[in-house]
């Protein structure tokens, strides 16, 4: 697990938290794109980078580092052979956002995470 944590509390408890980032990521992870609100947006970015960051090494000590984080096996699998080989010369800012306006029943800011081309 990352240990440190500098971000918004979301207006949750730490392990909801975490259980709400993790599930967030895996879906990005999976669907490469996801709509989200904008806080939440922001701190899934910082969360899943780091997880890609630590996927571009390979090496045992990196799955298992990834497979803690990420429960899904398929998910963890494209992780280690699409995701982290298409980042492989880049270093961070793997995801970007892009603000998608209000959602309609409770006007919250709403953004869209994808992955950078």
């Amino acid at each position: 697990m990352i240990k440190t944590y500098n971000g918004s509390k979301l207006g949750v408890t730490s392990s909801h938290r975490k259980a709400m980032l993790r599930n967030i990521a895996t879906e990005l992870f999976l669907h490469e794109k996801i709509t989200t609100t904008l806080p939440k947006a922001k701190e899934v970015i910082s969360y899943a980078e780091k997880i890609i960051t630590k996927a571009k090494k390979g090496d045992l000590s990196a799955i298992r580092g990834v497979s803690a984080e990420i429960h899904n096996k398929e998910v963890v699998k494209k992780i280690f052979d699409v995701l982290a080989p298409r980042y492989k010369e880049r270093n961070g800012g793997y995801i970007q956002i892009i603000k998608a306006g209000v959602r309609r029943g409770d006007a919250a800011k709403e953004a869209i995470v994808k992955f950078v081309i």
